[in-house]
C-alpha cells in the first residue's frame, strides 16, 4: 500500500495529472465545439437533402402510444448524429497526433540540423 501511494504522488508531483486535467478540460470544450458545429452547421444541409425531416429526431416505432403504454421507439437519428460528432473528433484528434509526430520525428533524426534542442530530453 505504501508503494502505491509513493507511485501516486511520483505521478502527481511530475505534472502528469496536471497534464491529465488540462487534457480534460481541453477535450470537454472542443466535444461542445464539435456538438454545436454538427447540429448547427452538418444537420441542416443534410435535413434539407431528406426534404426538411429533422435527421435527429428519426425515429423507428416498434410499438405506438396507446392509453395503456408509451410509445417505443428507437432513436436512430441521435445516433446518425453522435456518429458524425466522433467521426470529426476522431479525425481531429488524428490530424493533431500526425502533426506532433512530425515534429517529433524531426527532432529525434540525428542528421537534422535544423533543430537546436537536445536529441535527448
Amino acid at each position: 500500500m505504501n508503494k502505491f501511494i509513493q507511485e501516486f504522488k511520483d505521478f502527481a508531483i511530475k505534472g502528469n495529472m496536471i497534464d491529465m486535467v488540462v487534457a480534460v478540460v481541453i477535450g470537454t470544450a472542443f466535444n461542445s465545439v464539435v456538438n454545436t458545429l454538427v447540429k448547427k452547421v452538418v444537420m441542416p444541409p443534410l435535413s434539407l437533402m431528406t426534404e426538411g425531416v429533422n435527421i435527429s429526431g428519426r425515429t423507428w416505432v416498434l410499438r405506438e402510444a396507446s392509453e395503456n403504454a408509451e410509445q417505443v421507439a428507437i432513436g436512430y437519428g441521435e445516433l446518425i448524429e453522435v456518429l458524425i460528432d466522433f467521426v470529426i473528433v476522431a479525425f481531429t484528434i488524428f490530424m493533431v497526433i500526425k502533426f506532433m509526430n512530425r515534429f517529433k520525428s524531426k527532432s529525434e533524426d540525428p542528421k537534422n540540423e535544423e533543430v537546436a534542442t537536445p536529441k535527448n530530453i
